[in-house]
């Protein structure tokens, strides 16, 4: 998704640009995925600059404007929303297919990449030169590398770049869900002692799309036990705060990491997106990090293109690896405080939660602060 976001928002340049996918995606609209990502304001910004906002929000795009944050069993609350802030929203749930269908559609024809339908299997770097060795046989040379190629990316490993990691200890549960009250546009979640629950509202008022973050072992049970008893037990978690919730797609649980390469950029190579940082998804902000990193790499990449520089010398990346390193570090330590913060059931911190976040509730000044540190404006 971040590889083709930097990939489109080169269109207008005179570079030309490698593409690798060894497996051209395919997609299928018609069903309703449940990987999704919650867009900022920001992401939005980039994906209209890309002229593809208009084509994701013609699919599905829901928008919320409220957002309720609660801890179970406790008086411990805050809501956000956008009354008297002139936000027009607080972001987008969009489904992952959605987002990479429409990029897809954009790049395949810009003039000026070439897409290859094979994998890197050899990376080779001189003073001023970047050389791939394809699995099929062909050689590719240029100024700069990207690896916008996931948590487990093939680049970084290959040049050696040291990874940070951190195992939370957690898997993240997906799956869509009906319930039996309508979402109202209204993103929830709802923090326990050893588990955070998300539901993302989708284009259908009584369908969501959940991330539940849970131990390993209750993940195993819950993503194979019978479609009712997983019912019933999402919907008691939930404090059925939409009434009895209904299981509408498979269930898929993924590990949950922290990862922080120790380099986003060397000499004749950038790292973008989860091949760069991943962090929990309890704030949604993983995809909005990535676009970020992919719009800064662009802009960096255009300047000094323009003024004939070296795109690929490290002295020309240290200002996106600067920047983008302190964007993830903070959000690194943001989401490790907030999950540490409601992690456990002492009674003194369960206390110390609770009257901290009906404080922040009642003043209305610091919560348009969060929300437009979460927006990304």
């Amino acid at each position: 998704m971040v590889g083709l976001a930097l990939a489109a928002k080169l269109k207008n340049t005179a570079m030309r640009i490698a593409l690798l996918e060894p497996n051209p995606p395919r997609f299928s609209l018609a069903n309703i995925a449940y990987r999704v990502s919650a867009l900022n304001l920001a992401s939005e910004h980039l994906l209209q600059e890309l002229n593809v906002w208009q084509t994701i929000q013609a699919e599905r795009a829901t928008a919320y404007d409220k957002m309720l944050v609660w801890e179970k069993d406790s008086f411990a609350k805050i809501e956000f929303d956008t009354k008297g802030s002139g936000i027009p929203h607080l972001g987008h749930i969009v489904e992952n297919q959605i987002i990479q269908h429409s990029l897809w559609q954009r790049v395949a024809t810009q003039q000026n990449v070439e897409i290859f339908n094979a994998t890197a299997q050899h990376l080779g770097i001189n003073e001023s030169t970047a050389i791939l060795t394809l699995t099929d046989g062909q050689m590719l040379a240029g100024k700069l590398v990207v690896g916008a190629d996931g948590a487990n990316s093939w680049l970084r490993q290959k040049a050696n770049i040291p990874l940070i990691f951190r195992d939370y200890g957690q898997y993240a549960l997906v799956c869509n869900v009906k319930t039996a009250e309508p979402h109202q546009h209204c993103a929830r979640q709802i923090f326990a002692p050893d588990s955070i629950l998300a539901f993302l509202p989708l284009h259908q008022e009584n369908l969501c799309s959940i991330v539940w973050s849970i131990p390993p072992e209750q993940a195993k049970q819950l993503s194979c036990c019978e479609q009712t008893e997983f019912n019933k037990q999402l919907s008691i978690a939930f404090d059925n705060q939409l009434g009895l919730c209904e299981v509408q797609s498979e269930r898929q649980a993924i590990p949950l990491t922290a990862r922080y390469a120790r380099n986003f950029a060397q000499p004749r190579i950038a790292l973008i997106g989860d091949a760069a940082h991943t962090i929990h998804p309890l704030a949604g902000q993983g995809v909005n990090l990535g676009l970020q990193d992919a719009l800064l790499l662009a802009q960096e990449i255009e300047k000094h293109f323009a003024l004939g520089l070296d795109i690929g010398e490290y002295r020309n990346l240290r200002y996106y690896e600067r920047t983008r390193k302190a964007e993830a570090v903070k959000m690194l330590i943001a989401m490790q405080g907030l999950k540490d913060l409601f992690a456990g059931n002492n009674p003194l911190k369960k206390l110390a939660r609770g009257i901290g976040l009906s404080a922040t509730n009642q003043f209305s000044l610091l919560k348009e602060q969060l929300i437009r540190q979460g927006l990304g404006i």
